[in-house]
C-alpha cells in the first residue's frame, strides 16, 4: 500500500542537517514520498530505490487510489499508537499524505527517466562500493519486523553500508509501536564488525515512541569514514 512522507518528515525522522543534504543521498524503500522530488528542486543529489518503481506513473496512482481510504481506516482504528503534532488530526494527516504523493507522482516521470527512481528489492543493491555518502531507510527496516527476519536485517544494513560511508534507519518500532526484537542484534552484529553504532533521538515522533533512529558508520584506524564522493 503506497504511503508517502514529506520532505520536512524527511529531515525531521533522519536529523538531516544542511551539510547532511548536499552528500549523495540513497533512500531505500523511499515509496511515494517527497523527498525526492523536494531534494531535487533544491539542488541536491538523491537516488530513490525501490520494488514500486517497476511501475509507471498511472499504475502507482491508481494504487494510491485503491488503497488511500483503506489506510486511512486502519490509522483511525489505531489512532492512539500515534502522537498529534503537529498534524493535529486523522483528517489532517490524510491531506499532508496525498499531497506528498501527489508531489511524486509530478515528479517520478522525469525522475525514473532521469535515474533518480529505480526499481530494487533489498538486500542487493547494484551500486559500486562507496557510490553515496549517506542512505537513509524510513518505515521499512525494523518496522515489518514480524514480516522480516534478522538475517535479512544484518544482510540488507550490510549492503547499505557497502554503498554508503552512512547509513541512517528510522524508526526502531515494529506495528502496534512496540520495540523492534531486531535492533539490538543488529546493534551487536556491526559493533562487532568495526562500525560505529548510535540511537540517536531525533526532532520527530509521529508513531509513539517512534523518535529515535539507528546510525552506522565506518571506523578504520581510529577515525569515523564518511564516504562524501
Amino acid at each position: 500500500m503506497p504511503w508517502g512522507r514529506t520532505f520536512q518528515e524527511y529531515v525531521g525522522m533522519f536529523a538531516l542537517s544542511e551539510e547532511d543534504l548536499t552528500r549523495p543521498i540513497l533512500g531505500c524503500g523511499d515509496d511515494p514520498a517527497s523527498f525526492n522530488a523536494e531534494l531535487t528542486r533544491r539542488g541536491g543529489t538523491v537516488v530513490s530505490v525501490d520494488p514500486l518503481y517497476a511501475f509507471g506513473a498511472d499504475e502507482i496512482s491508481r494504487r494510491v487510489d485503491e488503497t488511500f481510504d483503506i489506510v486511512m481506516e486502519q490509522i483511525r482504528q489505531n489512532e492512539d499508537e500515534f502522537v498529534w503534532d503537529p498534524i493535529r488530526s486523522v483528517n489532517e494527516l490524510g491531506k499532508v499524505r496525498m499531497a506528498a504523493m501527489q508531489d511524486f507522482l509530478s515528479d517520478y516521470p522525469q525522475g525514473r527517466a532521469d535515474g533518480r527512481y529505480l526499481r530494487g528489492s533489498a538486500p542487493d543493491l547494484n551500486f559500486a562500493d562507496g557510490s553515496f555518502g549517506l542512505a537513509l531507510s524510513s518505515h521499512f527496516l525494523f518496522l515489518y519486523s514480524d514480516h522480516l527476519d534478522g538475517k535479512f536485517h544484518i544482510d540488507t544494513i550490510s549492503e547499505l553500508c557497502r554503498v554508503c560511508g552512512e547509513t541512517r534507519i528510522f524508526p526502531l518500532l515494529q506495528l502496534g509501536a512496540t520495540p523492534s526484537p531486531h535492533v539490538e542484534p543488529v546493534v551487536e552484529h556491526f559493533r562487532a564488525e568495526g562500525y560505529e553504532v548510535m540511537q540517536v533521538r531525533v526532532p520527530y515522533e509521529f508513531q509513539r515512541g517512534g523518535n529515535q533512529m539507528l546510525k552506522i558508520r565506518k571506523v578504520e584506524n581510529g577515525t569515523t569514514r564518511v564516504n562524501s564522493k
